[in-house]
């Protein structure tokens, strides 16, 4: 059920300006009956200014004298003509201002190990501009000398599932249109070198032929 703005304070004015019963107030504002007279008897409530909804354009003179010639009235709020907020669409991610310098690292690092990746998604992940992206493809950044590519996930510029639902995301439409994707690039530091065993050759085994052979020294 719709209600009033600053119901409580409708209610006060209500109940001062007005012969409604308790429980068409209560009704109206969306309030319990017993705190409707609890600020009728000044318990509650107390230094709240009440506010008259006739002017605001939610309830009108004549919908308060039906509900004040009839106690089983139920009062009608009054749709409004003031125009609702503009939901805002969803647009590029934003990034703190703190992690804005790294971008260009998580851009680079992206571009390298997922070239599957549209512009768009990129641009989605980071809360960057296809522009940007672009620069750091064809290295004309005006900083490209000193970006060193990063894992966004690791810098916090979005999410491992996020990363993912993107990485999917692409990954169908390549299987869609027919496109081997390309392995992944590693780089040398994020590879991890299997460490070298040293095993001694295995001893021969001895035999009678072996026990009896005449060694090479002494011939």
């Amino acid at each position: 059920m719709a209600l009033p703005l600053m119901p409580k304070a409708t209610a006060v004015w209500l109940v001062d300006n007005t012969t409604l019963t308790f429980d068409q107030i209560a009704e109206f504002t969306g309030m319990h009956e017993l705190e409707v007279q609890a600020i009728a008897d000044e318990e509650v409530a107390i230094g709240i200014v009440g506010v008259n909804p006739t002017l605001n354009g939610q309830l009108t003179s004549e919908e308060i004298k039906r509900g004040e010639d009839k106690g089983s009235y139920r009062l009608k709020l009054r749709k409004s003509d003031i125009p609702k907020p503009k939901v805002r669409s969803k647009g590029a991610r934003y990034t703190p201002v703190s992690k804005r310098q790294e971008r260009p690292d998580a851009i680079a690092w992206l571009i390298k190990h997922h070239p599957e990746l549209a512009d768009s998604q990129v641009s989605r992940l980071l809360g960057t501009t296809k522009p940007t992206i672009n620069s750091i493809r064809d290295r004309s950044h005006w900083n490209i000398q000193a970006i060193k590519p990063q894992n966004p996930v690791t810098l916090g510029l979005c999410n491992e599932p996020e990363l993912q639902k993107a990485l999917a995301l692409a990954a169908r439409k390549a299987e869609k249109a027919g496109i081997i994707l390309p392995k992944a690039k590693v780089d040398l530091d994020e590879r991890t070198e299997p460490q070298l065993i040293k095993t001694k050759p295995p001893a021969p085994k001895i035999t009678a032929e072996n026990l009896f052979r005449p060694s090479t020294a002494e011939s």
